[in-house]
């Protein structure tokens, strides 16, 4: 059975554990395997948390989370009104290859998305980011 869930909130560190909760509420009425949950979450959580510390430009942005929950698959859209940013393009290609002590912090969140993601695509449409998500719900 498909089921949707849309949550909008502001894009802010303390709202994003309200979303992340309200996921995983979701997940488990739709008994998403563990390991669907947590990459759910994780993408979640990484791309939102990129929108609240830079998408900001006169305003907090605002931030909607869409989740469809498909017997065979899951889809996760994320819209956010802050700054332009595509995360397919723009983001730099983290250093998987120094030694970890030499890597700069942080840099890696939008690569453990790509990785984790079936297929991911993004469209600034009307002043908004817009990323969707495709993750098959196998085990």
């Amino acid at each position: 059975m498909n089921e949707t869930i849309v949550i909008n909130r502001l894009a802010t560190e303390d709202e994003l554990e309200g979303i992340l909760d309200a996921v995983e509420d979701f997940g488990e009425r739709q008994d998403w395997p563990l390991a669907v949950t947590f990459k759910v979450k994780l993408a979640i959580e990484e791309l939102g948390l990129n929108v609240a510390k830079h998408g900001r430009v006169d305003k907090i942005p605002d931030l909607e989370i869409t989740v469809t929950s498909q017997p065979e698959v899951l889809t996760i859209d994320i819209e956010d009104d802050g700054r332009a940013f595509d995360p397919l393009n723009d983001a730099p290609e983290p250093d998987l290859t120094s030694p970890i002590e030499d890597r700069p912090i942080g840099g890696l969140g939008i690569h453990f998305v790509r990785e984790m993601m079936d297929e991911m695509t993004y469209r600034r449409v009307d002043g908004k980011n817009c990323l969707a998500l495709t993750l098959r719900r196998v085990e």
